[in-house]
């Protein structure tokens, strides 16, 4: 939920404070060999050429039974003004490191080894590809819009020398407005977030209240596969607490328990000019 950064380089910068988060999903819990990706993002505004762009840096792991992905990544955002707000034009470029354990078993006794397949590696295998990412980030003080690229240049995995395996590029948008009610206190959040790999597709739809700027809540729904609670809150002194829990409605509710998503992050502003505003875009 709480990984703009990731998704988006052009997210770099996008507050005059220094940010670092870390975030830890548990998805389908009790399903063995579940999803389990833990994610570390940092990002500052920096004074270059005669403006302030954005820097970022975001280390992810990702489990999800044989296989692990680890992921580092640089992100540098172009941020100029354009009408009432600001445009942020980002680059990523980092490496991925994809681990196959082909004699991982699941609780349940189940083994993926199979002798007869030759796209399945005999030994344990590391393979370490560049990868390349490109966001457009654009925030008013009413509402965002992001539209990004992962996996753009697409690098192929070679394993066994029989087995190989491409990275496929996924799309994302996401959009968000800030509703102010007649009480001063009180915002509506409506946010969405859409990913593709021109596959499949995945339509994420939430909508928090946030009272003081402080604390918010708010429900979700990911199309055809949860239904997500919302909660979080940010301390004065720049520490923001979050959760989510995602309640399963597809078929796999017969096996699992639900999904977790923990989040922590810390904001310092050297210029004691913080201005903090949440954004609600899904994890994916």
């Amino acid at each position: 939920m709480f990984n703009d950064l990731t998704i988006n380089p052009g997210f770099a910068g996008k507050s005059d404070a220094i940010n670092a988060s870390l975030l830890n999903r548990f998805q389908w819990v009790g399903f063995p060999g579940a999803p389990v990706t833990t994610v570390f993002n940092a990002d500052a505004t920096v004074g270059l050429i005669g403006q302030e762009d954005g820097i970022g840096f975001s280390v992810m792991n990702d489990e999800i039974g044989y296989e692990k992905n680890i992921s580092v990544s640089l992100m540098y955002a172009w941020r100029t003004d354009v009408g009432n707000g600001k445009l942020g034009t980002g680059i990523s470029i980092g490496l991925m490191n994809k681990n196959l354990k082909p004699d991982w078993s699941s609780d349940a006794g189940a083994s993926l080894i199979d002798q007869g397949d030759p796209l399945i590696p005999q030994s344990e295998v590391n393979a370490l590809v560049p990868d390349v990412g490109l966001g457009l980030y654009y925030e008013t003080k009413d509402y965002y819009l992001g539209l990004s690229v992962k996996h753009l240049n697409q690098a192929v995995y070679t394993y066994e020398e029989s087995g190989k395996y491409s990275l496929v590029r996924n799309y994302y948008f996401s959009g968000g407005y800030n509703i102010r009610l007649s009480d001063p206190l009180f915002e509506v959040q409506p946010s969405l977030l859409f990913k593709t790999d021109a596959a499949s597709y995945q339509i994420d739809l939430d909508v928090n209240v946030r009272y003081d700027k402080r604390i918010w809540g708010g429900l979700g729904y990911r199309l055809n596969d949860a239904v997500i609670v919302l909660l979080g809150t940010e301390f004065r002194n720049g520490i923001k607490l979050g959760y989510s829990y995602d309640l399963t409605i597809s078929p796999l509710a017969r096996y699992s328990s639900g999904s977790h998503e923990f989040f922590v992050a810390y904001s310092f502003n050297l210029n004691r000019r913080r201005e903090q505003k949440y954004k609600s875009v899904r994890f994916l």
